[in-house]
């Protein structure tokens, strides 16, 4: 290929607004595969069954792809205007976490990527395949092959550059590309990550147990929560950010130029009371575009629910009470809980 080539494919990128573009083999071996199989061994992965039926898939670039040899790594820079460590610690608002809360990172990103692999499909004469988080490919161990930045010990991707706050997306090319040096990992001895996780979710260093993590259980669990989790979820209703932003890697951050991701004002801490009310109808309307929208209304509102419970707000008791006789049994749980706490503070 060309030695210019990447140069074309970077350039081609910043036209289409991503912040970073970096290329990686698709095809050398990695231990990334066998880390995550003892993950999904220990169960870590909770109910995300997905995780162990596509785990075969998800080993490596080309277990899923074989013709794949090259990864092209694109970041979108999604970083806030403000620290949200504050709005965490508020409990008398709704805490939306920050990558949700503008459209929906997958339809901002998908549509560029297919641009920029037809280009460069058309360049080079191989097939091409684009991925955006909905596929079996682990795109955090090809961003830091890449040189975007690393797993941090809180096991997301860091950049020296854009701390924390990096939407990535992939494209797969069967075309050999010479790649970018991988970056290495800049954590040193810090464990702000890891020391101001509400619920302990860090077994060890770059370690993960999904199951005591406050984003796995208020997005990806359905049912009611145990209940040593519902008081350290504090004002979180979807997602959370501690370990985010609290990296001191954040201080070279900057905010967003995109304004897609964006953050809505009514996604900004949010009234608890407001969101409670919210039907079905109501909330697709209120999310609508918005990553939350695919949870659903009543495990939302099951979210609101143990926030309230954690206000010590006596005035958001009827809030609750009214969700007493809702026709969701998970809501009415969190109801019955969030009476019996508001009633004991």
């Amino acid at each position: 290929m060309p030695a210019d080539l990447r140069d074309t494919i970077r350039s081609s990128a910043a036209a289409l607004g991503f912040d970073v573009c970096r290329l990686a083999s698709a095809a050398e071996p990695w231990s990334a595969g066998e880390r995550l199989a003892h993950f999904v061994e220990a169960g870590r992965h909770g109910e995300m069954g997905w995780m162990e039926t596509t785990l075969e898939r998800r080993a490596h670039p080309t277990a899923m792809w074989d013709g794949a040899r090259t990864a092209i790594v694109l970041g979108l820079n999604y970083g806030p205007e403000h620290d949200p460590l504050p709005e965490m610690a508020d409990r008398s608002a709704g805490y939306i976490s920050v990558y949700a809360r503008g459209d929906d990172y997958h339809e901002v990103i998908k549509g560029r990527l297919k641009t920029l692999a037809g280009q460069v499909a058309a360049r080079t004469g191989e097939d091409v395949k684009v991925f955006v988080d909905t596929a079996p490919l682990m795109e955090k161990p090809l961003a830091q092959r890449a040189g975007l930045g690393w797993q941090g010990k809180h096991t997301n991707l860091l950049s020296r550059s854009h701390g924390n706050w990096l939407f990535l997306g992939v494209i797969l090319s069967a075309a050999e590309i010479e790649p970018d040096a991988p970056e290495g990992e800049h954590c040193g001895t810090c464990t702000a990550c890891l020391d101001i996780c509400p619920t302990k979710a860090f077994p060890a260093p770059f370690q993960l147990d999904a199951r005591r993590c406050l984003s796995y259980l208020t997005i990806e669990f359905a049912g009611a929560w145990p209940e040593e989790f519902r008081a350290a979820t504090g004002s979180r209703i979807y997602g959370c950010d501690d370990c985010l932003a609290v990296c001191p890697w954040n201080k070279f951050a900057a905010a967003s130029r995109e304004s897609r991701v964006r953050a809505r004002e009514a996604l900004v801490s949010p009234g608890l009371a407001d969101l409670a009310a919210l039907d079905d109808a109501g909330f697709r309307a209120l999310f609508s575009k918005s990553p939350v929208k695919r949870i659903g209304r009543n495990r939302f509102v099951r979210n609101v629910l143990y926030a309230i419970g954690n206000s010590d707000d006596a005035t958001l008791m009827p809030v609750a009470e009214r969700l007493l006789d809702d026709a969701d049994a998970v809501v009415r749980d969190a109801a019955e809980w969030a009476v019996g706490r508001l009633r004991g503070a």
